[in-house]
């Protein structure tokens, strides 16, 4: 079963280097617009929480919780692909595919 979980923020592709500074090279800025949105609850009653502390990435479902690290030399250099990678992992420990597009972001459970 495919849920969206949200939609992507069209604001987060101006916090995309080099349009803001980003220190970090893996576009926190960007990655943080694109992971807030992600705590919701489903209709059937799941909560799904997603967090960004440092390099890793916190991922749950209900009861279930996964994480993964933002890897830059592995899966660099665009941050689009850098994030999308750590969050197919952290969810890949959960048990679910996150599916992540242009538009939206969708679990697979």
């Amino acid at each position: 079963m495919k849920i969206k979980l949200t939609d992507i923020n069209p604001e987060a592709e101006a916090k995309l280097p080099p349009n803001e500074k980003d220190g970090s090279l893996i576009g926190v800025n960007y990655a943080d617009l694109i992971i807030k949105p992600m705590n919701v609850e489903l209709e059937d009653g799941r909560k799904v929480t997603c967090k960004r502390k440092g390099l890793k990435i916190a991922f749950s479902v209900d009861d279930q919780s996964g994480e993964a690290l933002i890897r830059r030399i592995e899966n660099g250099p665009d941050p689009k692909n850098i994030l999308r990678c750590a969050l197919q992992d952290a969810a890949r420990e959960v048990g679910v595919v996150l599916t992540v597009d242009e538009q939206a972001i969708y679990l697979e459970s």
